[in-house]
C-alpha cells in the first residue's frame, strides 16, 4: 500500500505515482476518496497540501489509459 509523506521526501507525489503498479495506484485512489470524505467532514484536520492527491492520481490513470490506447493501434 502506498504512503506519501511530503515533509520527509524530496521526490514529488507526481513522480511517486508513476512508480506504482496499476492496482497500487487504484488502491491509492481509493484511499484518496476516504481522505476527501474526511476533509469534507473535518476540514481543519487535513493539511491543504494533501488535497491534490486525487487530481494527481486521476491524471496518472488517464495518462496510462491513453498510452494503452495508443499501443493498440
Amino acid at each position: 500500500m502506498g504512503q506519501y509523506f511530503p515533509e520527509e521526501d524530496q521526490c514529488p507525489l507526481e513522480d511517486q505515482v508513476k512508480t506504482l503498479a496499476d492496482d497500487e495506484l487504484l488502491d491509492f485512489w481509493e484511499e484518496a476518496q476516504f481522505l476527501d470524505k474526511a476533509v469534507t467532514e473535518y476540514p481543519a484536520s487535513i493539511p491543504p497540501s494533501q488535497l491534490h492527491y486525487e487530481r494527481i492520481i486521476l491524471q496518472e490513470l488517464l495518462l496510462r489509459s491513453c498510452m494503452r490506447g495508443v499501443g493498440l493501434r
